[in-house]
């Protein structure tokens, strides 16, 4: 239980150390050090819980009792501090959730919650310790990064105050938040990390305090509040009707008496994972996140906000399946949301857009896996949630120094990118290729989400599934063709990219490689043994023989392996003779521009096709949002009839 709260007070003590300091060379030591320090005691935890399984901890009444009245007098400052910031920017429904959300918790604290014992606050499983490792390698060097970024970011901006040490103190309380959320099983704590985590984003999607940047900041807030609303509500039912405040034991009941006792708090719950993890029609929030500086998008995108909505939907995956609202929700929600989102990714050219939305599509192929709760759903999901840590963050630092450094984060002006910057242009091509070409991690993840839904039975959801996936190629395939195009002869301004930024990246680079050639093994040693835990009758070598067998896992691993090693072979070997590139008419020496035939100078380019009349972003986001309304309609109305069944059970 040590290491738990070490890895959450030791990110927290960072950040207010790093609220404290101005100048770059102590904040460097800080971030650094404190990266290192997080980045060891997860693997530490790792490596010292991971073959148990995991454990219960039991937190002694007086120091819960004061951990507790401690979280209700914070809940209620930061809902204040919502209220007043509301009604400062006119944003009155954010002040409304606010005054509604707090006191009914302080009213359930003080009325039953305290009345209810929690025999264990804290936890360790397998899947809390997967996201550990995420959060403490990933997370830490997103922050690591930052400290290049922010540099040029101040550099850009030198006309304004010097808001940095704000913004690392945000970035790491992000992660002593995000450890709360994946070690607590007591669900008044996991409450309040989960609104931390909501508080935190606000801001840093808010730093630059543009009039953009703060509307958008507010629209995840509202957004969040109402998902933090419905956990609330969870809380409340599960406190009042069921008299438990544990989410195991929620878990336990559903298993063990009856999914149907505990479809409403599943259903709170799995709606509260939906709008954090921005399904839609929630989406549009972590669309508006783009404002901020790219740190904040990594950090959102890949390795902690949106993963903590998923991460809660998965843990509910034992109580979730097509007899319960909150599986039919979470499945049909994330399938309507990997369909359109991959649809809209295709019309856009902003490098960050096509991110977010492959990154909203890839959410909701993980919900739906949750939802769908048969073991290799299971496993999809779980490996999904890897793949996309790591890859994600890697392509979303990649385009901010190309950002930075091009002045530009459009996909169309990514000509020429191995001239200008060939590192940054092989580690894109590293990212893409892992997101979508075989035999990369993602795509066999993929088809096992796939099969899994195939498996469920689910005609609809087997279409979202096959249409979403196919239609990745379209906006994956245009941005790798521009990255591997060699164009013309650029400057090479690789130098001016910070060594932080390089670290980092590399870094990413070659975790994305290892999670590709390494997978059978942790899905071996990893995976499958969480989906014995949560499914005790299960065996091994049933759940193993549902995915990918042993040998064809090592066959795809092996096959990365050869795509890896392959260009290493014609490294510095080359005699390639430099000749002009034909331009379809005279050349003018720069292999940019060209005399057409009308004796007219032309410029070369090369442009994508985004199929704007087909797949419009309005169009799509309006379909995917209208169809996600009426199965949040029809689940309200099935979870209407279990409560007038279930609450005559109950009484």
């Amino acid at each position: 239980m040590g290491i738990i709260f070490f890895l959450i007070l030791f990110p927290l003590v960072a950040a207010l150390a790093l609220l404290l300091i101005k100048a770059d060379g102590p904040r460097g030591v800080v971030v650094v050090g404190a990266s290192v320090v997080i980045a060891a005691a997860s693997v530490y935890l790792a490596v010292v819980n991971f073959a148990e399984g995991g454990a219960y901890f039991p937190v002694e009444e007086p120091l819960a009792e004061g951990i507790g009245y401690a979280m209700m007098v914070i809940e209620v400052i930061l809902a204040v501090v919502i209220f007043a910031l509301g009604i400062k920017h006119r944003k009155y429904l954010a002040s409304l959730l606010a005054a509604v959300q707090a006191p009914v918790m302080v009213w359930f604290e003080f009325s039953t919650g305290e009345h209810i014992e929690v025999a264990n606050a804290l936890y360790i499983d397998r899947l809390s310790i997967i996201m550990a490792l995420i959060i403490g390698i990933i997370g830490t060097l997103i922050c690591v990064y930052a400290l290049g970024y922010m540099k040029d970011f101040q550099h850009h901006n030198h006309g304004e105050a010097d808001r940095r040490p704000w913004f690392f103190f945000l970035l790491f309380l992000f992660l002593a938040a995000m450890y709360g959320i994946v070690f607590s099983n007591n669900l008044v704590w996991l409450f309040f990390f989960w609104e931390i985590t909501t508080l935190c984003s606000f801001f840093l999607i808010g730093f630059t305090k543009t009039p953009e940047a703060v509307a958008n900041s507010f629209r995840a807030l509202i957004m969040n509040l109402l998902g933090g609303l419905a956990f609330v509500l969870a809380i409340v039912y599960a406190g009042k009707n069921l008299q438990t405040l544990e989410l195991s034991a929620l878990l336990e009941i559903g298993s063990y008496v009856g999914i149907v006792y505990v479809a409403i708090p599943a259903t709170l719950l799995v709606f509260a994972g939906i709008t954090k993890s921005a399904q839609m029609p929630f989406n549009s929030w972590l669309l508006g996140a783009m404002v901020a500086p790219t740190p904040t998008s990594a950090l959102l995108h890949s390795s902690t906000m949106v993963k903590a909505g998923v991460f809660l939907i998965l843990k509910l995956s034992p109580v979730l399946g097509i007899g319960s609202p909150a599986g039919i929700l979470a499945m049909f929600v994330g399938g309507i949301t990997f369909l359109m989102a991959s649809f809209a990714a295709i019309s856009q050219s902003n490098a960050k857009r096509v991110l977010a939305y492959s990154t909203v599509a890839n959410l909701g192929l993980i919900v739906a896996c949750a939802g769908v709760a048969l073991h290799a759903a299971i496993w999809a999901a779980t490996m999904l949630i890897i793949f996309h840590a790591v890859t994600k963050s890697l392509l979303f630092l990649c385009v901010g120094t190309a950002e930075h450094n091009i002045g530009s984060r459009d996909i169309e002006d990514m000509d020429g990118l191995f001239g200008r910057l060939p590192r940054l242009a092989t580690f894109m091509i590293i990212g893409i290729s892992a997101m979508f070409l075989a035999p990369f991690g993602m795509l066999v993840s993929k088809w096992a989400a796939l099969e899994a839904v195939i498996n469920s039975g689910n005609p609809f959801l087997v279409l979202f599934i096959v249409f979403g996936s196919s239609v990745t190629l379209f906006y994956w395939g245009k941005w790798l063709g521009k990255l591997v195009a060699i164009v013309a002869r650029r400057e090479n301004i690789q130098h001016r990219v910070h060594a932080e930024e390089w670290g980092a990246l590399g870094t990413l680079a070659a975790l994305v490689v290892a999670a590709c050639l390494t997978f059978p093994a942790y899905s071996k040693q990893m995976v499958v043994p969480y989906i014995l835990d949560i499914s005790p009758g299960a065996d091994a070598a049933r759940i193993t023989a549902t995915l990918l067998d042993n040998e064809n896992m090592l066959i795809m691993a092996v096959l990365v392996a050869v795509i890896v090693m392959l260009p290493l072979l014609f490294y510095g070997k080359t005699k390639k003779k430099l000749v002009p590139i034909y331009l379809a008419g005279a050349g003018l020496g720069d292999d940019l521009r060209y005399m057409g035939s009308m004796q007219k100078e032309t410029e070369f380019k090369l442009r994508n096709w985004y199929m704007e009349g087909y797949f419009n972003e309005k169009r799509m986001n309006l379909i995917g949002a209208v169809a996600a309304c009426v199965v949040f309609l029809i689940c309200a109305v099935f979870v209407v009839v279990i409560a007038v069944v279930t609450g005559g059970m109950l009484r």
